[in-house]
C-alpha cells in the first residue's frame, strides 16, 4: 500500500511540475509546505532489536566520528565543529549551524547512529528533528517518531518529502537508533542533463525501510524536487534546533 501511494504521489508531483513549465496552463499558485505532505497511510510500527551496543567499523571503512574526534567535520564556513562532544557522542548545539564532512563522496555505504533527546518536547516535526544529507542535497530524515505522528513522507527514515519508510522501527526517546545506508549517486551527462537518478537503500535498527528507492531530486521543504547537476558531495548533519546526538559514524566508498 505504501509503495503504491508513494508512486502515485511522485507521479502527481511530476505532472504538476510539467504543467507549471507548460505555457498553455495558467500559472499555479505559490507552493506551501502542506502541498508536499501526506499523512496516510501511516507505516506499520515494528519493534526492533535493542541497538544501544556499538557496531564496530570494518577494516576498510573511513571513520568519520569515533566518539571523540571531530576533525573530519566542519561548519559551512570552514570553522571547527561547535557541537557538544561528550560520552562518545556529538550533540547538536542549536543555532551553531549544520556540519559537513571535509571529504566529498559519491557512491557509498554509510553507518551512523543517532539518538533523540530522552526529555520529550514538542510534537510532529518539532520533536527530535535533524537530518542526514547525502552529497549535501538529499535528506534522510531523523526524527523522534516514537508515538509521535507526523506526515509520513517526513517521518524518521523518509527521503524527506518524497518517500515514506516501509515501516516504523524507531526506538524510544533516549535510545540509540542505527541507520545503515547504501547510496548510489545520480549520474549526469556532459551537457548537465540527467543520465540516471540516485538510489538509496536504508535499514533502521536492522529493519529495511527504503528498498533501492529512487531519489527524485533535492529534498525541498517547500516545492518540488529539483535535479541540479553535481559531482561528489559531503555528508551533512542538520542543526534543526533539537538536541539530537550522533555517534559511531563510518563510511565505505563503493
Amino acid at each position: 500500500m505504501n509503495k503504491i501511494y508513494v508512486t502515485i504521489s511522485a507521479a502527481f508531483l511530476c505532472i504538476v511540475f510539467a504543467q507549471a513549465q507548460d505555457k498553455n496552463y495558467p500559472t499555479p499558485p505559490p507552493m506551501v509546505p502542506e502541498m508536499t505532505e501526506f499523512w496516510t497511510p501511516q507505516p506499520e510500527i515494528v519493534t526492533p532489536a535493542d541497538m544501544d551496543r556499538l557496531v564496530p567499523p570494518p577494516s576498510d571503512a573511513i571513520v568519520l566520528f569515533d566518539g571523540q574526534n571531530t576533525s573530519e567535520w566542519e561548519h559551512n564556513d570552514g570553522s571547527a565543529v561547535k557541537w557538544d562532544v561528550a560520552d562518545g557522542a556529538m550533540t547538536v548545539k542549536p543555532k551553531t549551524g549544520e556540519i559537513r564532512t571535509k571529504k566529498n563522496f559519491g557512491d557509498f555505504q554509510l553507518h551512523i547512529e543517532w539518538r533523540s533527546p530522552s526529555v520529550v518536547k514538542g510534537t510532529s516535526q518539532g520533536r527530535g528533528n535533524s537530518g542526514i544529507f547525502m552529497q549535501g542535497k538529499y535528506e534522510l530524515q531523523v526524527l523522534d517518531n516514537y508515538d509521535n505522528e507526523t506526515y509520513v513522507n517526513g517521518q524518521a527514515g523518509s527521503i524527506y518529502k518524497q518517500s515514506a519508510p516501509l515501516v516504523n522501527p524507531v526506538q524510544k526517546p533516549g535510545k540509540w537508533n542505527v541507520y545503515d545506508v547504501i547510496y548510489t549517486a545520480p549520474r549526469f551527462k556532459e551537457d548537465g542533463s540527467l543520465e540516471s537518478h540516485g538510489r538509496i537503500t536504508v535499514l533502521l535498527n536492522g529493519v529495511l525501510i527504503q528498498n533501492n528507492t529512487i531519489i527524485l531530486g533535492t529534498t525541498e521543504y517547500i516545492g518540488l524536487p529539483k535535479m541540479v547537476p553535481h559531482g561528489d558531495g559531503p555528508i551533512v548533519l542538520q542543526d534543526h534546533g533539537d538536541l539530537v546526538s550522533f555517534r559511531n559514524i563510518w563510511i565505505r566508498e563503493l
